[in-house]
Parts: structure tokens; C-alpha cells; sequence
């Protein structure tokens, strides 16, 4: 009932012990004494390679060299024979003759009982490197008789994206495999049903959020699991690396996860890795590099053109006409989701048929739009990065990018979508010196303030929480603090991210739901008067009614009766189930447990704060820098494809140093950029915006809205619809910045 997928109606205060039999506890813990992992050996020795100076890659060569004896049984068959089981999966189950790339590869190191990681292009067949091993154990588990019928375990999938997962999972059931994946979308009748199979050791696959692995009911579930984990997949595993072209805070924690819940082997995928975040993946899995299966990302029927226009709106001429020229199926990329309705709505009046595509569109809209253009009823989708992500349609023979991606990785996987055919498809970058000014918008946008930043310090390390033991817990609200202290939600969850992985100082646990309300049938009244169940009685006590909602607030409810939360959220879960009322969730409310003792004394909390902003800091040079790098690498003096492959460490076939088909090699040279204007700082303008807003505590506030970034503050105050918002938005941010200080120390003195 919450895209948050908290979980906390089924796990809150309950033993993961309990939800076994002492039969598959006994088992489990046998395995675990068996293989050796039931101490964390693995965890302290990476911990002792550390002090010694051994990196986390060369260390992991000792696990590696037992897991195979130790996880699979030294009388099981020998390679050849556990890859037969494979190449028969692949044809039976899955209908390909043979496999493609790498992936056999990194099947055979998994069956090994050896992590591993996948570095293959947008549409190579990255899900297949996880499949087909969570379906071979079994299979080989039986032949060899390591492990009784039940036995066999399941393989966990973390990835990010909700719609591909339910795609895969469709997918695997057509093939009659058991897979299911845990989604805010699920009912709690059908949480149950997953769980049963867990426990019954009949699931094989089982995908997830990384939000997910935040809840501690779930996490004491996958460590107690039938069989065992056998296998964790990390998709999109780049979200690990602070290096990595969208970095997720959540992704930090699948490492923890996977030491927590004594996962067997780990396979870590994604499409796009430089050096660094490879680096990174593997430090964080254990990964040796011998692990590591890269495919060249090289489209030979891929044509890499660029054009470079003084302004954008010269850009759109040019796109029509070069549609008109390379008809077909055609992504057009733009950055804002205004943009991309703008687009196609220009895109229709040319006689093209077009739709547009972003994350704010309700989820009908959005799947009758994909829906249309695998269909070919739509030929031409304009979308923000929301859309491809899985899309599986070979024949797409254009991508258009309107807009400067934010990272070359991201124009990478873009581009990776068209020609999975393997005939030749167009890539087209418009690009002008305007494009800069809306990706340096949302880096400057992502960085608080310090003034904010320590605002947030003193709000998480209050009185209240600070005077708790270690152990305790303490409850925040992330929307209220987003607002109160002026920063986005994106970099909060990055500094809560900090405070738990890299001070060590709280551990994010299941979150609670606020608020709970439901509308009652006709048979709810005269149930709950007969129930004697403590949990009923308090329910129907602590209800009450506003307009057709009836309301409780469970927390008071807990304090008031002493009755277990669990017990209360089960009881409303169970009555909505059974339809007797309909019940809504609300209001997620993250909660932390103490790890250690908090700082409290003004020297501490001014140090951590001082950590922490030079983290961000330099997070949004990093953001910078990146943006610069596409234009760099798109208008550089050489060939594009070359180019392309060396970011990511490679080159081309044969170490051919042109592709003869982008426009450097087709026109001989680089393409120029018309000069971005630097202008001298408007002080006229500056004095308007200061008439204009009496704010003098925080000067990157005031830049902001003369640059035309929005913010939680921004927007509170409406700024972001005042004349002055975005007046100096051609001008160099820093000077603006240098500028508002002054002002705001000037302010200071006079009081």
C-alpha cells in the first residue's frame, strides 16, 4: 500500500526464528558450519587483508580458491558437465542454440561458487547470467546428491526497477520456473504467499527493491531461508560506485546485505562501468579481477553523429528534418518533462506520430505509451532518462539526444537501445552552449547550503535523541526535514547514507507508516464488537471517525493500551484482506537504530558537519566535471566510437584508431562549439533579487533563485514565481555565489 515497501505489517517485532520449523533451522545451520560461513570468516579476513595494506581483490582469492570444493561439493560433476546442465536450460527453457558474449563466462565462475560481475552492453543478455545458475543448482544439487529435495535454495535479484522486475517475472512463469518478486504493488495475502514458499523451499528467484533490504523483518527472513541464498544478483550494480553515473545511496547497503544473509555467491551486472566503478563493485563484492567479464560496447552498425548549433532553438529544424530522412522506430532524449511533452506535441503538428514519456505520468499513461511503440502504433517516443530502461525492441533505428546527458555512461546505455537487430541505426547529438546552464541547474541544486546542512545536524542530533542508550531507536520525518532545512530529497538520503556507512553512527531499520485509515463495510461493527482479542479492542476503541474515513493513530493506540504495534497492524491487515474494511497506509516514517553514542557537544556536531558538506562539495564538482566531460568527449578531434570505447578502458576491434562512420571520421575533424559568453556580473540585477527577498541567513539561497533553481525554500517562499527568479541565469554561478555572501556578511555585521 506505499511505494516505500516499509513492511513493517509483517515483520515489526517478530523472531525470524519462528517462522521456520526447528527442521530447517537444524539445516541451514548445518550448511553454514559446513561451509565455514557462519562466523563471518570472510568479513574478518577482508578486515585483517585491510590493516595489513592487501586490497579487497587480492584477499578474496583465498575464499575463492575453497568455494568451489566447499559450496558445491567435491563429488559433483566437473566444469564441462555443470555447463551441459547449463546449455541444455538455455535451449530448453529459454530457446537460444548457444551463448552470446561473455555470458557463459560468468555462468560457469557462478557454478563455481565464485562471485562475479557483468559488464555487457544494454541488451546482451545480462539476465540470463542470473537465471539460468538460480534454475542449474537444483538440477546439479540432484545429480550430485549434495542436498535433499527442498534443499536447494533461492537466488535473490536487487534492482531498482519495479516494472522490469514484474516483467522478468511474467516471463520466468510462462516458462513454468517459480519466481516472484516483493513490491509495494503486493498484497499482504500475497507477501504471505511468497513467504510460505521460502519456507517451503519452492522458490528459485525472488526480486527486490534496494529499498527493501532496510527492513530488518525481511533481512532475519533471507538469512533463515530453506536451502539458503545461493546466489545474490546486483543489477544496475554501477548505483554501488559514488563514481557511477546515478549513484543511489540504497546500493551502498546490498554489500552489508549480502554478508548479513550469508549469500553463497554474488553476481553484480550493469551496462556501463569505467576503471574506478569496477574498482569499486569489485572492493565492495569480493570480486577477483579474473571475475570480471567486460564485452566490447563497440556497435559497429551503430552511426555516432553530432551537430553543434548556436542556439536550441536552432536545434529544431534539424530534428525535423533529420526525421524525415531516417524514418523508423526513434527515442528522442530531453532532460525536463515539460520538454518532453513540448517535443512531441511540435513533433505532431510536423505530421509525425509522437508521444512523449517521463516519470510523472500515471502508470496507465505510461504503459499504453510503451505499449504503442513496441507495437510500432507510436513511432517516435520523446522521454526523460525514465524511458528504455528494459525495453525490448530490436528494430529501434533512431536515438536523438536534445540535451546534454549528464554523464557519458548515461549517453552509453541510451544509445545502446537502438539496433539490438543488428542493422544500422542513426545516433544524433544536437548540442549548443545553452545545453550547460541546465546541467549545471541540477548539480548547483543538489549541494545544501552549510548553514542548512548544520540546521539538519542539530534537528537529527537533538536533545531528545543524543540522551537514548545505544540500541535505542528514534523516528524522522524526511519530507518535513527536506523542507525545514532546504534540501532535496536526493541529497538527504545521501547524508543519511553517510552517517550510517561511513560514521557508523545510526543503521536505518524498517519504517513505520504515520497514518492508517479505512472505510468500513457493513460487517466490520458488528465483528469488531464480538472481538475479544486485545488487538481488536483496541482497534475498535481507538478508531474515529472524519467525513467516511475512519482514522487511527497507531502509535497512541500502542502507547495508550500496551499493545504490540505488530499486533495491531497485523489485526487492520487482516481485516482488510478479508474485506471488511479497505485500508490505506500513509505517511512512511523512517526509522534508525543508535549504533554508537551520538555526537552532542557544538565541536562535534560543527565537525561532522565540516565532513560531511566537504563530501557534498565535492560530489557537486564530480556532477560538473562529468557534464564538461560529455561535451569533451562529443566534440574532441577524435573519432567518437574510439573515443566512446577508451572511457571505459577499452578500444576498437583490431586497435583500429577510426570507426569510419561517426562524423569525425566522415568530416575530418572535430566539431566546434560555439564560445559560451561569459558576462560580468549584473550588480543591478544582484540588488533586484535582494529588493526582492529579505533572506540574508543563507547565500546560496539567493543564488539559487538568480539562477533559476528550485528548491524546497525556493518554492515555499515562492520565489520560484517571482520576475527575479532565473534573471541572471547566464551568468557564472560561482560570481553569484561570491557575490550573495557579501550581502549576507554584510547583513551579519550591521545586526
Amino acid at each position: 500500500m506505499s511505494d516505500f515497501d516499509s513492511g513493517d505489517d509483517l515483520f515489526d517485532g517478530v523472531d525470524a526464528d519462528q517462522l521456520l520449523s526447528s527442521q530447517n533451522l537444524d539445516s541451514a545451520e548445518k550448511r553454514k558450519r559446513e561451509s565455514g560461513t557462519g562466523d563471518h570468516t570472510n568479513v574478518a579476513k577482508r578486515q585483517r587483508s585491510h590493516a595489513d595494506g592487501k586490497s579487497a581483490l587480492e584477499e578474496c582469492g583465498e575464499f575463492d580458491a575453497i568455494s568451489d570444493d566447499v559450496l558445491n561439493g567435491t563429488d559433483i560433476a566437473n566444469e564441462p558437465a555443470r555447463m551441459q546442465v547449463a546449455q541444455n536450460l538455455l535451449t530448453e527453457m529459454f530457446g537460444y542454440e548457444a551463448f552470446r558474449h561473455e555470458q557463459a563466462g560468468v555462468i560457469q565462475r557462478l557454478l563455481a561458487g565464485k562471485n562475479a560481475l557483468s559488464i555487457f552492453p544494454t541488451g546482451a543478455g545480462k539476465s540470463l547470467c542470473y537465471q539460468i545458475p538460480a534454475i542449474a543448482f537444483e538440477k546439479l544439487d540432484l545429480e550430485s546428491g549434495s542436498r535433499a529435495p527442498g534443499e536447494h535454495g533461492t537466488s535473490i535479484v536487487v534492482s531498482p526497477l519495479i516494472a522490469l522486475m514484474k516483467d522478468q517475472v511474467d516471463a520466468l512463469h510462462r516458462r513454468g520456473l517459480p519466481a516472484d518478486c516483493l513490491d509495494s504493488t503486493k498484497t499482504w495475502e500475497q507477501q504471505q504467499q511468497i513467504y510460505a514458499s521460502l519456507r517451503e523451499g519452492k522458490l528459485r528467484l525472488l526480486y527486490c527493491a534496494p529499498e527493501r533490504l532496510n527492513n530488518e523483518g525481511f533481512v532475519a527472513t533471507m538469512r533463515h531461508v530453506r536451502g539458503g541464498i545461493r546466489l545474490l544478483a546486483v543489477d544496475e550494480a554501477h548505483c554501488v560506485s559514488e563514481w557511477g553515473h546515478s549513484f543511489r545511496p540504497e546500493y551502498l547497503k546490498v554489500a552489508r546485505f549480502a554478508e548479513e544473509i550469508k549469500a553463497e555467491r554474488v553476481v553484480c551486472l550493469t551496462a556501463t562501468a569505467t576503471q574506478k566503478v569496477t574498482e569499486d563493485i569489485c572492493a565492495a563484492f569480493d570480486i577477483r579481477p579474473e571475475g570480471v567479464f567486460r564485452t566490447s560496447i563497440y556497435r559497429p552498425n551503430l552511426n555516432l553523429h553530432v551537430r553543434a548549433v548556436k542556439t536550441k532553438q536552432d536545434k529544431y529544424p534539424l530534428i525535423f528534418q533529420f526525421l524525415k530522412d531516417h524514418p523508423g522506430p526513434t527515442l528522442v532524449y530531453v532532460t525536463l518533462q515539460q520538454q518532453a511533452v513540448s517535443m512531441a506535441a511540435d513533433l505532431r503538428k510536423q505530421g509525425f506520430q509522437a508521444e512523449p514519456f517521463h516519470a510523472g505520468l500515471k502508470v496507465e499513461t505510461k504503459t499504453e505509451v510503451q505499449d504503442k511503440f513496441l507495437a510500432n502504433k507510436v513511432n517516435i517516443v520523446v522521454a526523460t532518462i525514465a524511458f528504455g530502461m528494459g525495453i525490448d525492441k530490436p528494430d529501434i533505428r533512431n536515438i536523438i539526444h536534445f540535451d546534454l546527458p549528464s554523464t557519458i555512461e548515461e549517453y552509453c546505455q541510451q544509445i545502446g537501445r537502438a539496433g539490438r537487430d543488428g542493422k544500422t541505426s542513426d545516433c544524433m547529438f544536437y548540442i549548443c552552449p545553452e545545453d550547460w546552464y541546465m546541467r549545471e541547474n541540477f548539480a548547483r541544486g543538489d549541494l545544501p547550503s552549510r548553514e542548512s546542512l548544520r540546521g539538519l545536524m542539530d534537528d537529527i542530533f537533538s536533545l531528545e535523541n543524543t540522551s537514548k542508550p545505544v540500541g535505542d531507536t528514534f523516528k524522522t520525518n524526511h519530507r518535513v526535514q527536506s523542507k525545514d532545512f532546504d534540501i532535496r530529497t536526493g541529497p538527504l538520503a545521501t547524508i543519511y547514507a553517510a552517517l550510517e556507512l561511513r560514521f557508523n553512527l545510526i543503521r536505518a531499520i524498517t519504517p513505520e507508516y504515520s497514518e492508517h485509515k479505512f472505510e468500513p463495510t457493513n460487517e466490520y461493527f458488528g465483528i469488531l464488537k464480538k472481538d475479544t482479542s486485545p488487538e481488536g479492542k483496541a482497534i475498535y476503541a481507538g478508531a474515529s471517525k472524519k467525513q467516511k474515513w475512519w482514522y487511527i493513530d497507531v502509535g497512541n493506540v500502542v502507547s495508550r493500551t500496551g499493545v504490540p504495534r505488530v499486533d495491531i497492524i497485523r489485526k487492520l491487515n487482516e481485516l482488510h484482506d478479508t474485506g471488511r474494511i479497505q485500508l490505506k497506509a500513509g505517511g512512511v516514517e523512517p526509522r534508525y537504530r543508535i549504533l554508537r553514542s551520538l555526537p552532542s557537544s557544538n565541536k562535534d556536531i560543527e565537525a561532522l558537519v565540516d565532513k560531511v558538506h566537504e563530501d557534498l562539495s565535492r560530489r557537486e564538482e564530480d556532477a560538473l566535471r562529468r557534464v564538461k566531460q560529455v561535451e569533451d568527449f562529443i566534440t574532441g578531434d577524435k573519432c567518437i566510437a574510439l573515443a566512446l570505447a577508451q572511457h571505459f578502458g577499452m578500444d576498437l576491434p583490431n586497435r583500429k584508431s577510426k570507426c569510419g562512420h561517426c562524423t569525425h571520421c566522415l568530416t575530418g575533424g572535430r566539431t566546434v562549439m560555439p564560445p559560451r559568453i561569459q558576462k560580468k556580473t549584473d550588480l543591478a540585477g544582484i540588488r533586484r533579487i535582494l529588493n526582492a527577498c529579505d533572506v540574508r541567513d543563507d547565500p546560496r539561497f539567493l543564488a539559487r533563485i538568480a539562477f533559476g533553481i528550485k528548491s524546497p525554500r525556493v518554492t515555499q517562499l515562492k520565489m520560484d514565481r517571482h520576475e527575479v527568479f532565473m534573471s541572471l541565469a547566464d551568468h557564472d554561478f560561482g560570481s553569484l555565489l561570491k557575490e550573495f555572501t557579501s550581502a549576507c556578511n554584510a547583513a551579519k555585521k550591521a545586526k
